[in-house]
């Protein structure tokens, strides 16, 4: 009962700033319940102005952290919010005040053990970013702390900016402090509480609505609501935001045009994030480019280079590329920060991307359509002469547009939406990479407007599809997969050895739950047998009087 009232009075609050900032999609509601598309218009605002999904975020903002942090995974849900919401949604910016400097280093000190002095040869009371989960300060490793590298570019936590034109002609102690300066990120106080709140009401409101409304059943509200959690709970663990970041940094080992700033394991636990500082520009700060001498356009091909070796070559990619977590250092080389979250797409998903593109480039939507039979995101049941027409209708106007014009994370939100009419299933990592390659073309397109960075990587994805698709790679595929049943023969002989001499031994031994399931089965079964029996001798009694008669 206390958790209903609970929930009930913050409703209340939801509902009045939903209609305050005429979010609550009264016309939308109507299709589907309208008692609730009653209530909503009530309920809602005229004359707010801004596009549906400008509004939403409006109001997402006003209601705080867990909703902010709702509205960015609803961006990655256009097959459930609509292509145009879940772009406007993306430009949700989580900056809230910061908290004081006291609880920063209470939370710092009980993390470690330590007064932060014997961490930090210097620490910055001052956050330089303050966002919804965490805030950021900058400090300076002691001496015998790890150094970075000459040269290497450090790392940062959410939203720094500061440019450096200039930055490499300093005196030799002043590049000393560089190479030992870190930036630390700090969970705020009590936001697991705060989350795990927010969380039970999303859940009571995800049921609520289903139960009100069956068929909203299909907007999936539980789903987004888990998947929502899911990526809440890794964000509330800064190992695994370190993790990642470590595990990025690996995959580009000895490639200097795309760095990761590496991890202080020794000042990393689950409430803090140590990583090294960066020094450059945001990735839109073009004109500060050109005046330090770093050509766009060069930035540009090695953001595509970047984004493909990421999906196709690693599989693992940052799924939050968006300017405030991109910078560029004084070589032109690109710089990522904040990996809160991050994608991964298995080899089939690679190869059936892959294949997708490149017959949306070329004009092969039987190829298109041949690539979603196989990798079992359509039914088989469904028509393939009707599919391939569906893709026709959303590849053929792009080749009318300028290349520079063709945006692929369109043209997959567009294919989203055609799920329901071919029962296709959501995928889940699909969407997610939609999102990023939107947020990366809108990168491409401030350092360059006229160049389509899919072009860019064109080259790249025809010699991955030569290396991953040819004769060559698909018999070393098939000897591989031969190993692994090999390998695994010796184990699976052994578990039969050992079941059928438990058996020989002890007997088949039952639960005495599944011995009641066996018992109410065979009891059912048992009548029907009888029922049947009965019939067939009345059947067999009444033709036989029939017969004598």
């Amino acid at each position: 009962m206390i958790r209903i009232l609970r929930n009930l009075a913050r409703l209340v609050v939801i509902l009045r700033t939903l209609g305050r900032h005429d979010a609550l999609f009264a016309r939308e509601l109507m299709d589907v319940a309208p008692g609730l598309g009653m209530l909503a218009r009530l309920l809602s605002r005229r004359d707010v102005p801004g596009r549906p999904g400008q509004r939403l975020a409006a109001a997402l903002t006003e209601l705080g952290p867990s909703f902010i942090k709702l509205g960015q995974v609803m961006s990655t849900r256009s097959d459930v919010v609509g292509d145009q919401i879940a772009a406007d949604l993306a430009q949700l910016q989580d900056r809230l005040p910061p908290f004081p400097a006291e609880e920063v280093r209470r939370i710092i000190e009980s993390e470690f053990g330590v007064p932060v002095e014997e961490l930090f040869e210097s620490f910055d009371p001052t956050p330089t970013a303050a966002a919804s989960i965490a805030q950021v300060h900058f400090a300076v490793l002691p001496r015998d702390a790890w150094p970075a590298a000459p040269g290497e570019a450090g790392g940062s936590g959410e939203g720094v900016r500061h440019g450096a034109p200039g930055y490499g002609l300093v005196s030799e102690a002043e590049d000393d402090i560089h190479r030992r300066e870190v930036a630390v990120k700090v969970l705020r106080p009590r936001i697991e509480e705060a989350f795990r709140k927010d969380l039970d009401l999303f859940r009571w409101l995800s049921s609520l609505a289903l139960w009100l409304q069956p068929r909203l059943r299909r907007l999936k509200p539980a789903q987004v609501v888990e998947t929502f959690a899911d990526t809440v709970k890794l964000e509330m663990d800064l190992r695994m935001e370190a993790a990642a970041a470590s595990e990025l940094r690996a995959n580009f080992a000895g490639d200097d045009t795309f760095k990761v700033p590496q991890v202080d394991w020794d000042r990393t636990s689950r409430r803090v994030l140590t990583l090294q500082r960066i020094r450059g520009f945001k990735i839109d700060e073009t004109e500060s480019m050109r005046g330090a001498g770093i050509d766009p356009d060069l930035v540009l091909a090695r953001a595509s280079a970047a984004f493909f070796n990421q999906v196709f070559r690693d599989g693992f990619f940052h799924a939050d590329l968006h300017p405030g977590n991109s910078f560029i250092d004084l070589q032109g080389n690109i710089v990522a920060i904040d990996f809160g979250i991050m994608g991964r797409v298995d080899r089939a998903t690679r190869t059936y991307l892959a294949d997708m593109l490149l017959g949306f480039l070329n004009g092969d939507y039987r190829r298109v359509a041949e690539v979603h039979f196989q990798a079992g995101y359509v039914p088989p049941h469904q028509s393939m002469e009707t599919f391939t027409q569906a893709c026709r209708a959303i590849g053929e106007p792009l080749l009318n547009k300028p290349l520079h014009e063709i945006s692929i994370g369109r043209l997959l939100a567009q294919l989203f939406e055609v799920t329901e009419r071919f029962e296709m299933e959501t995928q889940p990592q699909l969407l997610l990479l939609q999102k990023s390659m939107i947020t990366a073309e809108g990168v491409g397109r401030i350092l360059n407007p006229d160049i389509n960075m899919w072009e860019l990587a064109r080259p790249l994805i025809e010699e991955w599809m030569r290396e991953n698709r040819g004769p060559e790679a698909r018999l070393a595929e098939d000897l591989a997969g031969a190993l692994r049943t090999l390998r695994a023969l010796p184990g699976a002989v052994r578990q039969t050895e050992h079941a059928a001499r438990t058996i020989n031994e002890a007997g088949l031994r039952l639960h005495p739950e599944t011995i009641a399931l066996f018992l109410e089965a065979y009891g059912a079964k048992r009548q029907r047998m009888i029922w049947r029996l009965w019939i067939a001798t009345m059947a067999v009694l009444a033709l036989l009087a029939w017969a004598l008669g």
